[in-house]
């Protein structure tokens, strides 16, 4: 059963409707898995024991009818602690917000329950979806099941630790500022973080009447974690597509991949930047897998698209971080100088399309660093240590921050680990709408991974 809890979401899918394995039984084998591993890592804070073995139990009478079922029909799954799941709690971490309970599940959450998958809990994140690492007042601080003196990365970051340890087949988060890539990068998963408005963000907000919305459209995305690449597709097959009015007009569907042969991919890549130098280790490892790439007769070319300025660019993206928070309530913010702002976002994800009229895919670091210790003090305060330093803390922002401003679709891929033995992972970032490229060049290099290809659980 132990290698069983370690499969990918698709494996355990296909094993129920296989009916090597009940619902049940894996359900009831991913609990017990829980209650051992869970008080060492803290990422599951939320549970629903008696409805998920109820449900688990009903989706195998349903296989034993056989009825038509969902490409997740059985399999139990965690989900991020800021969505909506009716009868749940929905806190963001928040004290203020402990109290209330969701009537109704978000969007994502209804999707994946009608493609079969069984919600059994939440994972934990950082408080209020703001930080890099995931701890909050309410739920205490979540570990990094590599090394537990570290973080798992954040907001999502008990998305990844669950999905590291073996504590769920499947997770979904969302990102900004790279609150899916930089866990996935920090636990040794894989994250997407779809083309922005992809996946509606309904159900995903803090408890309350409606306010200032909380996503920022064109930046902010909602994807999905997971152990294969070929789970992150699934998960984004299940959940993607308009709601309300815009269904009416609208559909949605996966382009194919440009490639589905390594040798036949068009790759630039960049390994390091002045603006937030990287580490040794995570170049080496990042170097090593371009090298293979390249022996393996794919076309190759080193450096920033033409017309990048991708510290100016950093910059650009920090003001509309500061923008969000004005509208929230913290500060003020000129309407001149959002529309100039917006203007050179625009100008700079036209410049990315241009350059994926020439190259597939662009591959660079998905964080400067592997996971870094617990941090406790003031945000503005905190510094992180590389080989070339210590670092402000912000700069951790800025390899996520390019696909984040262009509302690009990019993954957080792993490849290796450095010789303590901490995840590196690898960003591939591909055109507008063209997801199943990043997807599927994500598994074209698995093979080359020097930790053995795909992502299996630990604990």
């Amino acid at each position: 059963m132990t290698d069983v809890l370690k499969s990918s979401a698709t494996e355990a899918a296909a094993m129920i409707r296989r009916k090597e394995i009940s619902s049940r039984e894996l359900t009831e084998a991913l609990f017990a898995h829980i209650d051992e591993t869970n008080p060492g890592i803290n990422a599951v804070i939320a549970f629903r024991r008696d409805e998920a073995m109820n449900e688990a139990a009903a989706a195998d009478d349903a296989l034993a009818r056989g009825d038509d079922v969902g490409p997740l029909h059985g399999v139990p799954m965690t989900i991020k602690e800021s969505f909506d799941v009716a009868g749940l709690h929905t806190t963001w971490g928040n004290p203020e917000f402990a109290d209330p309970v969701a009537q109704e599940d978000s969007t994502v959450v209804a999707r994946l329950r009608q493609a079969g998958a069984i919600i059994i809990g939440k994972s934990n994140v950082a408080f209020m979806l703001s930080d890099i690492q995931t701890a909050n007042p309410l739920f205490g601080v979540t570990n990094n099941p590599a090394d537990r003196a570290r973080t798992p990365g954040g907001s999502s970051g008990g998305a990844a630790a669950a999905l590291a340890s073996g504590m769920t087949f499947l997770e979904y988060g969302t990102d900004l500022s790279g609150s899916i890539r930089t866990p996935a990068s920090f636990c040794g998963v894989y994250g997407l973080r779809p083309t922005a408005e992809t996946v509606p963000p309904t159900g995903m907000a803090p408890p309350g009447p409606p306010g200032v919305p909380v996503a920022m459209t064109g930046l902010t995305a909602v994807g999905p974690l997971a152990r294969t690449a070929a789970d992150l597709r699934l998960a984004l097959q299940v959940t993607a597509g308009p709601e309300g009015p815009e269904a009416k007009a609208l559909t949605w569907r996966l382009p194919a991949p440009r490639h589905r042969d390594l040798a036949d991919f068009r790759i630039r890549f960049v390994l390091d930047d002045p603006t937030a130098p990287v580490s040794g280790e995570v170049v080496d490892a990042l170097s090593n897998t371009i090298d293979a790439i390249t022996a393996a007769g794919a076309t190759v070319v080193e450096g920033w698209p033409d017309g990048m300025d991708p510290a100016a660019q950093f910059r650009d993206f920090g003001f509309h971080l500061d923008a969000f928070f004005a509208l929230q309530g913290d500060g003020a913010l000129s309407h001149k100088a959002f529309i100039e702002a917006d203007n050179r976002r625009m100008e700079t994800r036209a410049a990315w399309a241009r350059s994926f009229d020439d190259v597939d895919v662009f591959l660079c670091p998905t964080n400067s660093t592997p996971a870094f210790p617990h941090d406790e003090r003031p945000f503005d305060e905190r510094t992180f240590d590389t080989t070339n330093g210590p670092r402000r803390y912000h700069e951790q922002f800025f390899w996520t921050s390019h696909a984040s401003l262009s509302g690009l679709p990019a993954a957080s891929a792993p490849i290796g680990t450095t010789p303590s033995g901490l995840p590196v992972g690898m960003q591939i970032i591909g055109p507008h709408f063209e997801d199943d490229t990043v997807l599927t060049f994500a598994e074209t290099v698995r093979e080359f991974n020097p930790s053995g290809g795909e992502t299996r659980a630990r604990g």
